[in-house]
């Protein structure tokens, strides 16, 4: 965000009790570009929750009223310290809202309000909880929303085999992200190779080959399998893993 000039976007990505979206607008708070927050979630419940337990919560000190704006209205503009800010909180669907807007790549923007993001924050329920939210089919539109010319950066909690196949068949190069919470390490991937720092090698290849839960999801259906051959193929002729 510091190296360039223009809007900065973000995709918040499970929006929840907006603990994700306020780290985010504490980090940029010194920086004079132009930040866009564009939150997603099926649900208001979690951030009416954390609004009305604010002041037990304490992690949204100094963004009550722009949340509360927020929930009420689903859009608001404002100054985050030296930052201009346009949050925009879209309410429903995911999966559906991004299937409407997937373009065939190259791409500038994903509908006429929102550009196409540099970092994505995906913070959705477990595949076991909330298949819908991690199949390929959503990722593949996920990563034709990316402008091929804008490196972006998606960051997540998940570390699990069966998702990181799933990037890497999306188009994504992946890596290992760092720790937090109770989590050794978290996952990263993009669109462009420079932004992971500890892309995944040759050695996790051959352990997701013997994995008996990587296969990609096609559907809103969890389940767990091996790879199947086509699936190993792919893989193998990713450009992250060819020398």
């Amino acid at each position: 965000m510091r190296q360039g000039d223009g809007e900065f976007v973000v995709w918040d990505i499970g929006l929840g009790a907006a603990a994700n979206a306020v780290a985010v607008l504490r980090a940029a708070s010194d920086l004079t570009r132009p930040l866009r927050l564009v939150s997603f979630d099926n649900t208001a419940e979690p951030l009416a929750f954390s609004l009305d337990n604010a002041a037990t919560l304490g992690y949204l000190a100094g963004y009550e009223n722009q949340l509360r704006t927020l929930l009420s209205s689903k859009q608001i503009n404002f100054q985050n310290g030296k930052s201009p800010v346009t949050w925009d909180f879209h309410l429903g669907d995911f999966p559906a809202w991004l299937e409407r807007r997937s373009p065939t790549r190259p791409v500038s923007a994903v509908g006429s309000e929102n550009g196409a993001p540099h970092a994505i924050l995906f913070d959705a329920f477990s595949p076991a909880k909330n298949p819908a939210m991690w199949t390929l089919p959503l990722f593949v539109n996920l990563f034709r929303a990316l402008h091929p010319q804008r490196p972006c950066n998606l960051t997540t909690y998940s570390r699990s085999t069966m998702f990181r196949v799933t990037l890497l068949l999306a188009g994504f190069f992946v890596g290992r992200g760092v720790a937090t919470g109770v989590k050794e390490e978290t996952t990263v991937a993009a669109n462009t190779p420079e932004l992971i720092d500890a892309p995944l090698d040759q050695r996790w290849l051959e352990r997701a080959r013997r994995s008996g839960s990587a296969e990609p999801l096609q559907e809103a259906a969890y389940s767990q399998s091996s790879l199947s051959a086509l699936t190993w193929a792919k893989l193998q002729a990713h450009s992250q893993f060819v020398s």
